[in-house]
């Protein structure tokens, strides 16, 4: 069994080679995790804030032919904090104005439902200065949130990567943010 450890730096040393060759192939999380490969579920998220805190919406099907960058988060997850939260404000501030690629987070709450509410996105939003929407997905009864049970995620921080044709070709624990503005401006060069 690997440790959260070794998932995250396979994750990363996935991204690098994803990079390193500028194709769209697919790269699988370890033990199962993720749908690479598959079409990407439309979000069942139906609370979203723009950039300056106004209730908007996001859906897949709204940008099909753009790169969609997720970020799964929960306010209280220090990998978050260390590492994903970082790494999307560095992504999303690189490709800032680029057209064909669009970024969203979303609070993937499966645990903590007491702390990771509502009123926890738009202050993430604010600490990071994240200009991008940000939505609430407290799941159903299950306990887990629906954009974690479509996309098989493993936990938080989780980074899921759509291309144009809306099939997931990352859906992975973290993301090398250097690689993936790489991997990015190439493919929308």
């Amino acid at each position: 069994m690997m440790t959260r450890r070794q998932i995250i730096k396979s994750s990363l040393c996935a991204m690098g080679a994803l990079s390193m060759t500028q194709t769209t192939t697919a790269i699988a999380a370890p033990n199962g995790y993720g749908i690479v490969g598959q079409t990407a579920p439309e979000l069942k998220v139906n609370y979203w804030i723009n950039k300056h805190g106004k209730k908007t919406d996001f859906k897949i099907a709204q940008h099909e032919g753009k790169w969609i960058f997720l970020k799964g988060f929960q306010s209280w997850c220090p990998g978050c904090h260390a590492h994903g939260f970082p790494a999307l404000k560095k992504i999303s501030d690189a490709l800032a104005g680029n057209p064909q690629v669009v970024f969203a987070g979303i609070q993937t709450v499966f645990e903590g439902s007491w702390t990771n509410t509502e009123d926890k996105v738009r202050e993430i939003q604010l600490q990071y200065d994240l200009q991008i929407p940000m939505g609430h997905d407290p799941g159903g009864s299950s306990g887990r949130s629906y954009t974690m049970a479509d996309y098989r995620t493993g936990g938080t921080p989780w980074m899921i990567l759509i291309n144009p044709q809306r099939k997931v070709i990352f859906n992975d624990f973290g993301i090398n943010a250097d690689k993936a503005i790489e991997f990015l401006k190439a493919e929308t060069a």
